[in-house]
C-alpha cells in the first residue's frame, strides 16, 4: 500500500472500566461500524502488544489507526454521520483519548 502523501490519523484509548470485557468489545464494535465511512484508505483496531520496554506505552485500551488521502477527507471524516454516532455511542466507555495526526515529511 502506498502511504505516500496520505494522511495518519492515530486514536489511543483508556477505558473507564479497563477490566470490563464488555466495555472493551463495545468500543470495539463501534470502531468496526466506524470503518464503513467511505473516505477511509485503510484502518486498523489494535490492542497494546506485550512489549516491555522503557520507550513503549502501552497503557491504553484499544489503538484505532486511519489512512485518508488528504487532510481534506480526514475532515469529512470527523463530521461524518458514523463518526458522530461512534462518539455519541462510545464516548461513555473511555475515560481519556489521544490523537496524534501526522503527514508526509
Amino acid at each position: 500500500m502506498e502511504l505516500k502523501n496520505s494522511f495518519i490519523h492515530q486514536v489511543y484509548f483508556w477505558l473507564k472500566n479497563p477490566d470490563s470485557k464488555e466495555d472493551l468489545q463495545q468500543l470495539i464494535a463501534g470502531l468496526e461500524a466506524l470503518s464503513g465511512v467511505e473516505q477511509l484508505k485503510m484502518h486498523h483496531i489494535g490492542l497494546p502488544a506485550a512489549t516491555d520496554r522503557a520507550v513503549v506505552d502501552n497503557s491504553y485500551a484499544v489503538s484505532w489507526l486511519n489512512v485518508f488521502d488528504s487532510a481534506e477527507d480526514q475532515d469529512i471524516y470527523q463530521t461524518h454521520p458514523l463518526h458522530l454516532k461512534f462518539i455519541a455511542d462510545c464516548k461513555h466507555l473511555w475515560e481519556k483519548v489521544i490523537v496524534y495526526d501526522a503527514v508526509q515529511y
